[in-house]
């Protein structure tokens, strides 16, 4: 696949300095590398984005919510990747930047959603406020007369699969999720980037359209602790919990009340077999496969494995 010409206009990318899954981290660096200039949207100064500059970005830093930021941020910009964690202000600022974006007459906007929206629709909904927020906002955007390409991905591995997984396998050698006995098809955050670079590297072809992106396999819990064992070389079991204890946890490790109430639906869901989903699309726009669950943890092995263990 070869890139496109370099062009004097920049490409935003917003949450440039994300931490979990770091998709707009992987993508700068990709759109570097593919010879596009890179205007790195950040919320604040810190290291993250000072690394950014090393890499090469121009590195600006705003608030999506912000009329006047993103009037700052998105002029002279050629094409737009918007991706924001959840957040209740996910929607408002979801049309703050599409709202300056057309202003601006971007050639093209690339949105990162969820793939459960895709499920959706005016009379079919899930409890999750974030799920909502999603696609009201995929609604805006198609009413807004933009050039659009939506990018719905599944459940990352970076998150279930290596943040929220991390602390039971390091202290109890266990898997510890609510999802029942049902199959689900996690995709690395890094194939989600790969994805969105390949869109924004020549983005005509793909204006209107949706991408619904999963990993290579759909499996269940004891599968995937099965791939664990096999490369951090011990034993490593699945335990279903039940997701209320699941969400207390992650309210005793701070997480916001808007978060968990996500992450308990996507639990939910998970186990009435909704996440048993699988596409060809990261294929069909990379022309390489997704990371599989194997090479996922051999690469971050370091994260489930205790520091003795390791010296």
């Amino acid at each position: 696949m070869t890139s496109q010409p370099s062009h004097d206009r920049p490409i935003l990318v917003t949450g440039a300095a994300g931490a979990v899954g770091a998709i707009g981290r992987h993508l700068t660096e990709m759109l570097l590398a593919k010879g596009h200039k890179v205007r790195a949207l950040v919320r604040r100064e810190d290291e993250r984005a000072e690394a950014l500059r090393r890499m090469g970005a121009e590195v600006v830093q705003g608030d999506l919510t912000d009329l006047t930021d993103m009037h700052r941020v998105i002029e002279g910009v050629k094409r737009i990747y918007f991706g924001m964690s959840v957040s209740a202000a996910y929607l408002e600022a979801t049309v703050n930047v599409a709202a300056v974006a057309r202003h601006h007459r971007v050639e093209a906007f690339v949105n990162m959603s969820q793939m459960t929206v895709s499920s959706m629709s005016i009379t079919e909904t899930t409890p999750s406020p974030q799920h909502k927020l999603h696609w009201l906002a995929e609604q805006a955007l198609a009413w807004s007369g933009l050039p659009v390409v939506t990018v719905r991905p599944t459940v990352f591995m970076e998150g279930f699969f290596g943040n929220l997984a991390a602390v039971n396998i390091l202290a109890h050698d266990e898997l510890a999720a609510p999802f029942g006995t049902s199959r689900t098809s996690p995709i690395s955050t890094i194939d989600v980037a790969r994805a969105v670079a390949a869109i924004l590297d020549d983005p005509a072809p793909h204006i209107g359209r949706a991408y619904d992106l999963t990993g290579p396999e759909s499996a269940d819990l004891d599968h995937y602790a099965r791939v664990f064992s096999a490369v951090l070389g011990r034993t490593i079991r699945y335990r279903d919990v039940p997701v209320e204890a699941w969400t207390g946890k992650l309210r005793e490790y701070g997480m916001p009340p808007h978060l968990v109430s996500h992450l308990a639906v996507m639990g939910d869901l998970h186990a009435a077999g909704l996440y048993d989903r699988m596409t060809d699309d990261v294929f069909r726009l990379t022309g390489e496969k997704p990371l599989s669950m194997y090479d996922f943890v051999k690469r971050n092995a370091a994260m489930f494995t205790k520091p003795e263990a390791a010296a």
